[in-house]
């Protein structure tokens, strides 16, 4: 019998807060700064996943505004082949790193710290560029951002 195997399901969050976007150093491999996420639980929605991803790793209670894009390219994760849904939230307070964050941070495009782990840099330039451009239909495959 064949076995089947199936990316695993994460949820990234852009935090959208003092006009700027949180992010987390990580604790752990792969090292850098990254959108705060990780892996759904079993028999949890991804918007659950995702309010919970976010507190558990910056203190905030998040109010989910949309989603945004999935990103699925098998090689956006050096660990598994992952696919995320980005959801782009709002929150107030200040940010604290907790669970597997270092360090946390709020930034703008123009101060974006490095490295930057998985695919985020292109989920950021999407987001940017979504912001800029506009809420409605976006091409997210453009790759001139």
């Amino acid at each position: 019998m064949a076995e089947y195997r199936n990316p695993a399901p994460t949820v990234d969050i852009i935090i959208e807060l003092d006009g700027g976007i949180v992010l987390i150093e990580r604790k752990n491999d792969p090292p850098g700064w990254a959108l705060p996420g990780g892996f759904v639980d079993y028999g949890e929605t991804l918007e659950k996943a995702a309010a919970r991803e976010a507190e558990e790793e910056t203190s905030l209670k998040v109010r989910l505004k949309c989603q945004m894009h999935a990103y699925s390219d098998p090689l956006r994760d050096q660990r598994k082949h992952t696919l995320s849904v980005v959801f782009v939230a709002e929150a107030s307070g200040t940010p604290e790193a907790r669970d597997d964050a270092r360090e946390v941070g709020v930034f703008t495009e123009k101060t974006l710290p490095s490295p930057i782990a998985f695919d985020h840099s292109r989920i950021l330039a999407d987001y940017f560029r979504w912001r800029r451009e506009g809420w409605g239909v976006f091409d997210f495959d453009k790759k001139d951002a």
